[in-house]
């Protein structure tokens, strides 16, 4: 029986392993190990990517986030509303920055919901915060209608979404700031934890870049209170090596999802998301392939049993969901929804067979011929 595990992380490394092990020989060799040349060309190149005057390499994206908002202006005792469907991180960065996280419903698209955005708002919110989910980037331009009339800041969660665009437009690059993952499950990532803050605006890269470093500003006066938190530098060069070949990673998830769109469609019981290039406005990078499902519980062990690694995201708890923490809200269609989601494997050691092997389990699950 096949064995096709949800991520294959030896794989990630074997991949490339001459490569890293010239990163690691070269960086070692220089003792380049924090804040050196291979940060700084990461950086730049980076925001050259993404379309950004200014990239900063964080320590994980959850720090990110808290930067991001922070350095953004968002301040002590405002709400912030952030989809429901987001992992708890988007929400702890909210409220590390002093801030009250605001959970609304996400859409059809899971995606955090414009309409139920501008229903939140109130008095007291200060910035909206958009989760650019599976490697898809939200309505922007109702979100920022909605900022606009309201004076409300945006900063994105772009943890998901390096490279996804919203007519043409990057993730990360359409509010006052954003904060980019590079966990290793991550379409990019590294060998540990590793994040970036983005931004167009000079100021808040600078007040940004002070919080890292404990405060201190580019002269290394103390001119805040501050943290530490930044990419190790071996892992700057690891990322820097990796994003010269993105586009070809971005494609190869885009082909896999055309595979799954392909081998799903007939299955009435299933919802894939959207395929490639079915929307003119939306480019997505897939960093997961997150279907609804029928029976989805019964349908995970089903895949289980015949080898087959999913996943439900967040542990199947939204941040709505999380009343421990104070969570209040009722959101029917996103408690609906969590009862659907199912993620399929969605990374670049899967084979076009792999990809068959899953569909055909799938549908014989539904009583459709393989």
């Amino acid at each position: 029986m096949p064995s096709v595990p949800f991520f294959n992380y030896p794989a990630l490394f074997a991949a490339q392993e001459a490569g890293f092990q010239a990163i690691f020989s070269d960086v070692g060799r220089r003792g380049a190990f924090i804040k050196q040349k291979d940060l700084e060309d990461f950086e730049t190149s980076l925001a050259s990517f993404l379309g950004v005057r200014h990239a900063l390499g964080v320590g994980n994206a959850t720090d990110g986030l808290e930067v991001a908002l922070l350095a953004a202006g968002v301040e002590e005792g405002g709400e912030v509303i952030l989809s429901s469907h987001t992992m708890l991180a988007t929400a702890a960065a909210v409220h590390s920055a002093g801030a009250r996280p605001v959970p609304v419903e996400c859409g059809a698209d899971h995606l955090i919901d414009p309409a139920a955005v501008e229903a939140a708002v109130s008095a007291r919110t200060r910035a909206i915060l958009p989760t650019q989910l599976n490697g898809r980037t939200c309505d922007m331009d109702a979100l920022r209608r909605i900022a606009g009339h309201h004076g409300l800041l945006i900063v994105e969660d772009a943890a998901q979404a390096l490279g996804s665009r919203y007519k043409g437009q990057c993730a990360g690059s359409f509010g006052a700031s954003a904060a980019i993952s590079f966990y290793p499950a991550k379409v990019l990532g590294c060998f540990g934890d590793g994040g970036a803050v983005v931004t167009n605006d000079t100021r808040v890269h600078e007040h940004a870049s002070e919080l890292c470093n404990f405060g201190r500003n580019a002269a290394g006066d103390v001119v805040r209170w501050g943290f530490n938190s930044r990419l190790d530098n071996l892992h700057a060069a690891i990322l820097h090596f990796q994003l010269r070949s993105y586009g070809q990673a971005v494609c190869r998830r885009r082909r896999i999802a055309t595979l799954y769109g392909e081998g799903l469609n007939e299955v009435a019981e299933v919802v894939p998301p959207p395929a490639p290039d079915s929307d003119p406005n939306h480019f997505d990078i897939f960093q997961n392939y997150e279907i609804e499902a029928e029976r989805r519980d019964d349908l995970k062990q089903y895949l289980k049993d015949r080898g087959i690694g999913t996943l439900i995201q967040w542990n199947g708890e939204a941040i709505h969901h999380l009343t421990v923490l104070g969570f209040t809200q009722h959101l029917p269609y996103t408690d609906w929804l969590f009862t659907r989601m199912l993620m399929l494997p969605m990374n670049l050691s899967l084979s076009d067979d792999d990809v068959h092997y899953v569909c055909a389990n799938v549908r014989s699950f539904y009583g459709y011929p393989q």
